[in-house]
C-alpha cells in the first residue's frame, strides 16, 4: 500500500498470526511504500501535530519509527513504563489520557500558538527552530503536506483538476502535479481514476472509525487525537 506524506506522529498496535507488535511511527516528508500484514488487526493512534513523545523528540522520528520492546497481548513498554495494549478505539483513548496524566505526551504551547495563527512575541528564527523540535518539519513542510492531502481526497472524489487547483490555491496544475508526485506518489489521473493500487488517505473527520479525544484531563492536548481501527485485507 502507499502511504501518503504525513506530517502528523502516532502509535501502532497490531497483531499478525497471533503476535502482538508495538510501534511509535514517525512523520513522513514523503510517499513511502507501507507493508500491511495480510489479515492484521490493529489500532492506531495518531497525534495532531505539535503533540510529543517526551522519550522520543519528533524530529528524530521523520522517515522512520521505533518497534517497541516486551510488547505482549496485553502490555507494551514506552518511556520506562509499561501500558495495557489498547485493543478497540475507547481503549485507546484512555491509554492517551494516562500518557497525558504521566507527562509522556507533552505539546510546546509556543508551536500551539504558532499553528492557531496567535501572534508570538519570539524571534522567528526560534519559533522555526522549536516548530521544527517539536514536529521534525517546517511550518511551509508542515502547509504543503496538509494541502496536498487534501487536493487527494477531491481528486478521488472525482473532483475536476482546474477546480482542484483554484479551490486550495496552486498557481497551476504543474504546481499540483508536481506536489502530488512528492507527497502523494501518483498524479491527478491516476487519483480521479482510482488507478495505481491501494493508497492510505485518512478518512474523512466525520469518519465513525475516527474519534477526537475530548477529555478534560488532556487539557492543551484536547481534540490532538485521532483513534482508528480496523483489519488489513487480503
Amino acid at each position: 500500500m502507499t502511504s501518503v506524506a504525513s506530517e502528523t506522529w502516532g502509535l501502532v498496535f497490531w497483531e499478525s498470526r497471533g503476535t502482538p507488535f508495538a510501534a511509535v511511527v514517525g512523520p513522513e516528508d514523503r510517499t513511502v511504500s507501507a507493508p500491511v500484514p495480510q489479515e492484521a488487526r490493529f489500532v492506531g493512534v495518531q497525534f495532531a501535530v505539535g503533540t510529543v513523545l517526551r522519550a522520543a523528540p519528533t524530529s528524530t522520528l521523520l522517515n522512520s519509527g521505533i518497534e517497541l520492546p516486551d510488547t505482549t497481548s496485553g502490555r507494551f513498554w514506552l518511556d520506562g513504563g509499561r501500558w495495557h495494549t489498547p485493543r478497540v478505539d475507547d481503549d485507546a483513548e484512555a491509554l492517551v489520557a494516562r500518557l497525558v496524566r504521566a507527562g509522556v505526551l507533552v505539546r510546546d504551547p509556543l508551536v500551539q500558538a504558532t499553528l492557531d495563527g496567535s501572534p508570538v512575541a519570539t524571534a522567528s528564527r526560534t519559533v522555526e527552530r522549536r516548530f521544527r523540535a517539536a514536529t521534525g518539519l517546517t511550518r511551509g513542510t508542515v502547509a504543503q503536506i496538509g494541502r496536498v492531502r487534501a487536493a487527494a481526497e477531491l481528486l478521488s472524489a472525482g473532483v475536476q483538476v482546474s477546480t482542484v487547483v483554484h479551490r486550495l490555491g496552486y498557481y497551476d496544475e504543474p504546481h499540483l502535479a508536481r506536489a502530488l508526485r512528492r507527497y502523494v506518489g501518483r498524479t491527478a489521473g491516476q487519483l480521479r481514476s482510482g488507478a495505481g493500487g491501494a493508497i492510505a488517505l485518512p478518512a474523512p473527520a466525520d469518519d465513525a472509525a475516527l474519534t477526537a479525544l475530548a477529555d478534560d484531563v488532556v487539557d492543551g492536548l484536547e481534540h490532538a487525537v485521532a483513534v482508528g481501527s480496523g483489519v488489513a485485507q487480503r
